[in-house]
């Protein structure tokens, strides 16, 4: 059976407006300047509407995703990576090794890799890795489509559930990523296709090509970007012709968070890709995603801009695996800890004239740690491990 886009789009509601004006009434009245905390207080507002109710979370479970896949455009010699990097990256961040462990383990977060269509035998990867496989390596999108439409239902599906085990496994954050030898390419041509920029500025030096390799680059998005304009109204459509297996299982994978109310920490141009194309299925979506920082693709900027998402970071990172992401996890962790720990300046108030008045003195109010002394009812990680151009 087909899916049914117009139904899943229905389910996308809108973030809590009512627990955002709580919070941002709570803010202005703290002691200080207006905005004292910058963008800080813009973060606990979201959160505030993202996990909704009367006071806001610590961030207790974050679930890290990585989605993996090789591109056929690859072989116009458009990277700077080697063959087989995308096995060998995958292989290694499923050991709990690389970037993407060792920062995850900083936060004590979970990292969980999804094999949708690496070129490789899939004997050679975990099996819990390779459980959604796809195919092997989705096709070049200059001259025939990425994935056939049955292929990207498949892995858009695949995404889906990997949204639902994560926030069924406790998840209260879900952070995605990507690997992938050519993926900044297929991204450029999604983000193109969808914001209306020519081939030459969408792209930048991804993994770090030369001159040379960025002509053929751009040969390759201008050609892709013939075949993309067409479907531009088909959301599935698009993401065979012009994605890939991977652009299509996060983009199943962002829109079930959404429909779930979860709250996701996009990483870097792959899956503001896919964000984009979700907003294209569902226009509430991107209030349910906070851009963690922005890479030196042009594209990224433009697909952010596009969505009103602003990035918390711009530290020029094109590494991929999640690790701009796990980067501002902290940030989003100090933000929720501040909204829900700071004391509100009028019930201070209030407790230091009935201090006054009584001649007691109250117990002074408990900081709350960033990683530990999470509310007894917060959900907990499932403790799995195994899981850019």
């Amino acid at each position: 059976m087909a899916i049914d886009l117009d139904s899943l789009s229905g389910l996308v509601t809108r973030p809590d407006d009512e627990a955002r004006a709580r919070l941002r009434a709570r803010l202005a009245r703290q002691a200080g300047a207006s905005g004292a905390f910058g963008r800080l207080e813009d973060v606990a507002v979201w959160l505030a509407g993202v996990q909704g109710g009367t006071s806001v979370r610590p961030i207790a479970a974050p679930h890290v995703v990585v989605f993996a896949g090789d591109h056929g455009i690859a072989a116009k010699n458009v990277s700077a990576l080697p063959e087989g990097h995308t096995a060998r990256a995958v292989r290694e961040a499923a050991a709990g090794g690389g970037a993407a462990g060792l920062l995850a383990g900083l936060s004590g977060a979970p990292v969980r890799v999804v094999d949708i269509a690496v070129d490789t035998d899939p004997e050679l990867l975990p099996a819990a890795v390779t459980r959604h496989r796809v195919r092997r390596s989705s096709a070049g999108i200059d001259r025939g489509d990425a994935v056939s439409t049955a292929q990207a239902e498949e892995a858009f599906r695949a995404g889906m559930d990997v949204a639902d085990a994560e926030i069924d496994g406790g998840a209260d954050l879900l952070v995605v990523g990507d690997i992938g030898v050519g993926n900044t390419t297929v991204a450029a041509v999604l983000i193109a296709a969808l914001t209306g920029m020519d081939a030459a500025s969408a792209i930048g030096r991804g993994s770090g090509i030369d001159d040379a390799a960025w002509i053929r680059k751009c040969a390759a998005i201008r050609d892709a970007l013939r075949r993309a304009r067409p479907v531009l109204g088909e959301p599935l459509r698009l993401l065979a012709v012009s994605g890939g297996a991977d652009f299509a299982a996060m983009s199943g994978f962002l829109l079930q968070a959404a429909i779930r109310r979860t709250p996701v920490l996009l990483d870097g141009v792959a899956s503001a890709a896919a964000a984009l194309v979700v907003q294209r299925i569902s226009y509430r979506s991107p209030d349910w995603f906070l851009a963690a920082h922005l890479t030196p693709e042009p594209s990224h900027g433009k697909a952010l801009d596009r969505m009103a998402l602003e990035p918390l970071l711009d530290y020029k990172l094109r590494y991929g695996e999640a690790t701009g992401a796990l980067l501002a996890l902290p940030i989003v962790r100090a933000a929720a800890c501040l909204a829900a720990a700071l004391p509100d300046a009028e019930d201070a108030k209030d407790t230091e004239d009935t201090e006054d008045t009584d001649g007691d003195h109250a117990a002074p109010t408990p900081v709350m740690s960033l990683t530990k002394d999470a509310p007894a009812d917060a959900p907990g990680g499932n403790g799995h491990a195994g899981s850019e151009d």
